[in-house]
């Protein structure tokens, strides 16, 4: 599978490994794109998985919708919902990274039985970072997703700054370079922020809004989370309470890293998520 169409929109696709293997599918985040996986994409096909490694919705060149609304959750994960029927596979591992992490959080909610496990990297469960941001100190570190709220603004300075943002934040030379040359892309600043743009509904929308349904319990799917405690965006607070968010089998993993784990640690996440797929027997 070299593209998924979905909605008029085509997303490109690394589709590596052998085809009868195990499907292992890997979200990226924001501002990378499916190269950030291939590291671990190799070791992971080296071992015999099915490896799909999705440019997702506002970074491929088919899929840059214009529309704020089109980034909201329930399309995100609509389209991991289209890869895993397009893959073959009844259920798959799913895993993400940043904003893919989200996205699998909200997959795993939702479709728990297209899942034999779930293994997220950095991103703490959403319900635990909600928390966070109202206890200690993760409100100042996650001042840029309210900056990234505004008009046109963000876009005109991270298309100067990105570079030394990304390279102060831990993120090895050529993966800045290879991530600044796709957001300089047409459409695809826009495409990327409005993932944080979507967070936000619209005074209107909150007027049409049908009464809540029940908030989801904790996630029902074998899960392992890792977390780099020198994360300068994610702290420890929001990581640690993660754990009260998952009522299957759940594992945290803590690392001497950052942020960019799929880039920096690919040995470190590839072993967690084949650990996960195949468990090590024990004793």
């Amino acid at each position: 599978m070299e593209q998924l169409r979905r909605d008029g929109l085509v997303f490109d696709v690394t589709d590596t490994g052998p085809s009868d293997g195990e499907v292992v599918v890997l979200l990226h985040g924001w501002p990378q794109d499916r190269s950030a996986w291939d590291a671990v994409a190799d070791r992971l096909a080296t071992a015999g998985l099915r490896v799909l490694a999705p440019d997702q919705r506002g970074y491929s060149p088919g899929a840059r919708p214009r529309a704020v609304a089109a980034y909201r959750m329930s399309q995100l994960v609509a389209d991991v919902l289209a890869l895993v029927d397009a893959s073959g596979a009844d259920r798959v591992h799913l895993v993400g990274h940043d904003w893919g992490g989200a996205v699998a959080w909200a997959f795993a909610e939702r479709h728990p039985e297209r899942l034999t496990g779930l293994t997220v990297v950095s991103t703490p469960h959403h319900r635990a970072m909600a928390w966070a941001l109202r206890h200690g100190g993760q409100a100042r570190k996650s001042w840029y997703m309210l900056a990234f709220q505004l008009p046109l603004l963000p876009e005109a300075v991270l298309r100067r700054r990105l570079p030394d943002v990304l390279r102060r934040s831990g993120l090895p030379a050529e993966h800045v370079t290879r991530y600044v040359a796709r957001f300089r892309e047409p459409g695809a600043a826009r495409g990327g922020l409005a993932w944080y743009r979507a967070l936000r509904p619209r005074p209107s929308a909150l007027a049409r809004r049908r009464p809540s349904r029940p908030a989801p319990g904790p996630i029902q799917v074998p899960t392992t989370y890792l977390w780099g405690r020198r994360d300068p965006a994610l702290g420890r607070a929001a990581a640690e309470r993660t754990a009260l968010w998952v009522g299957a089998d759940y594992r945290f993993v803590e690392l001497e890293a950052g942020h960019w784990l799929p880039e920096t640690h690919p040995g470190d996440v590839a072993a967690a998520v084949l650990d996960r797929v195949r468990p090590t027997p024990q004793g």
